[in-house]
């Protein structure tokens, strides 16, 4: 019979690649030292084998490419259709500051990115694709799924390798986010940014080799909603998370088909649409979620069992976003690719304890360094960095930002929309469009800083040459 292996091939390589990757961050004291993700070392064994030992004929980076872009909507589905965590009584949530925190990133990563690539066009590299520098939100505060899934589009439009550049910046913005993230944490305790007490959490051997003892109390990770003989719990979200994504491509396949009627920039339009897939399928899983709590049986969605399936999607998504590099596109590209990441890298170093502190009104340290890895990495390389100051998330930090991804979402959709325009520049000879894109940067960070203003207030500037404002009373009482 003749059966198609080609997917589970790929997928078994990955797995392999994993359990290696568990293996060696569980002897290896270098990975627990600066919390290396599992995914980024396996990513890396996937990146040699398919550029140098693989069989092309047999395997191929393809499939890589399509694990990336179907399980960046798969996570967002599993995120959306999570139930909302009971809020603490008398607690004020972060909501809107996390959202400004965020924002506050996308814009200034694009403006350093954009603003870079001009420069680089009018000096060495005047055919250097004009949206090369938003690969800098998209791969650092985006993650390699959105980057790989526009860069995708842009191929279609003369970027040449797109793909494999948004991914190699989304494995750089992992980089800072392992490396950064812990020399954060240590400089924090020598600058006395948190208090003592938390150093002896970093200790934690379990966070450091990922993974925990024989006898240790381990945490709840999902509960049962449904009968194990009519369906198991995890078939039933798995089928309501790819049920969401059926019909998600239905909405997509409906949208394409009016816009198509528009024309050719219609259908250039549409295209475009399919690059952010994932947007609509977050969408489409609002309004599922609604219908579900509207006939009150929202119940049967288990939010443990959901964050299994978005850590799955997330691994997996990572691990492939690596592998599928091509190293004779990121040699093409390596100087710009340096010169980019290493200023946009040092600009989020700098400004998201300044901003973030500041911002803030209590768990300072624990809210920045989420905010720090969610603006290197992903939301669970922020989590990672987290547990490692508050390992059993006691603080708010972890719920407010899953809170406020209600709010910062909406906000940023005007913003991932314009992503295209600098690439309009390219393909109707007009750079006006990419001005157009930098004016639009420029207007989410006067937003993000009036934001900043109305709830720091008296802390926005004060002791401005402070790293860090703290807040003496927290330190103290930790």
């Amino acid at each position: 019979m003749n059966f198609q292996w080609d997917f589970f091939i790929d997928f078994g390589i990955i797995s392999f690649s994993l359990l290696l990757a568990t293996f060696l961050r569980y002897k290896i004291k270098f990975l627990q030292k600066y919390l290396i993700p599992n995914s980024l070392t396996a990513g890396f064994f996937l990146l040699v084998f398919y550029n140098f030992f693989a069989n092309m004929d047999i395997v191929s980076t393809d499939n890589l490419g399509t694990i990336v872009y179907h399980f960046l909507s798969i996570s967002f589905i599993a995120m959306t259709l999570k139930n909302n965590p009971v809020r603490e009584k008398g607690h004020k949530p972060a909501l809107f500051s996390n959202s400004i925190s965020l924002i506050f990133q996308y814009a200034i990563q694009a403006i350093i990115g954009l603003l870079v690539t001009f420069i680089l066009i009018k000096t060495h590299y005047p055919n250097l694709f004009p949206s090369f520098g938003f690969f800098v939100p998209l791969g650092f505060a985006q993650g390699p799924g959105q980057s790989f899934a526009i860069g995708k589009n842009w191929e279609t439009m003369g970027f040449e390798g797109a793909g494999s550049v948004g991914l190699t910046f989304a494995a750089i913005g992992f980089l800072y986010a392992c490396f950064g993230g812990v020399w954060l944490i240590n400089y924090g305790i020598k600058k006395e940014w948190l208090s003592k007490e938390k150093l002896e959490l970093i200790k934690d051997k379990g966070i450091r080799t990922g993974l925990f003892k024989q006898n240790d109390s381990t945490p709840e990770g999902s509960k049962l909603t449904s009968e194990s003989e009519a369906i198991d719990t995890l078939t039933l979200n798995f089928a309501m998370v790819f049920g969401v994504y059926l019909l998600s491509f239905l909405l997509l396949k409906l949208i394409t088909f009016g816009l198509s009627l528009l024309g050719q920039t219609g259908v250039d339009l549409g295209n475009t649409l399919w690059g952010i897939n994932f947007v609509f399928s977050a969408l489409m899983a609002i309004v599922v979620k609604s219908v579900l709590k509207l006939f009150k049986i929202n119940y049967i969605m288990d939010n443990g069992m959901l964050n299994r399936v978005t850590g799955f999607s997330v691994d997996f998504m990572v691990t492939a976003s690596i592998g599928a590099i091509s190293i004779a596109v990121l040699w093409q590209y390596i100087i710009p690719i340096i010169i980019t990441s290493l200023v946009a890298g040092f600009a989020v170093i700098v400004t998201v304890p300044w901003f973030c502190s500041r911002i803030y009104k209590d768990h300072q340290f624990d809210r920045m360094l989420l905010i720090y890895g969610a603006s290197t990495g992903t939301m669970p390389t922020g989590l990672a960095l987290l547990r490692v100051v508050d390992p059993d998330f006691e603080t708010p930090a972890a719920s407010d930002y899953m809170f406020s991804t209600g709010i910062t979402f909406p906000l940023v959709i005007p913003f991932i929309l314009a992503i295209n325009l600098p690439a309009y520049a390219h393909t109707k000879g007009d750079f006006l469009y990419f001005w157009l894109a930098l004016g639009i940067s420029f207007a989410y960070l006067i937003f993000s800083l009036i934001s900043f203003l109305l709830i720091a207030r008296r802390k926005a500037f004060h002791q401005p040459s402070q790293a860090f404002y703290r807040i003496k009373e927290e330190i103290h009482g930790m």
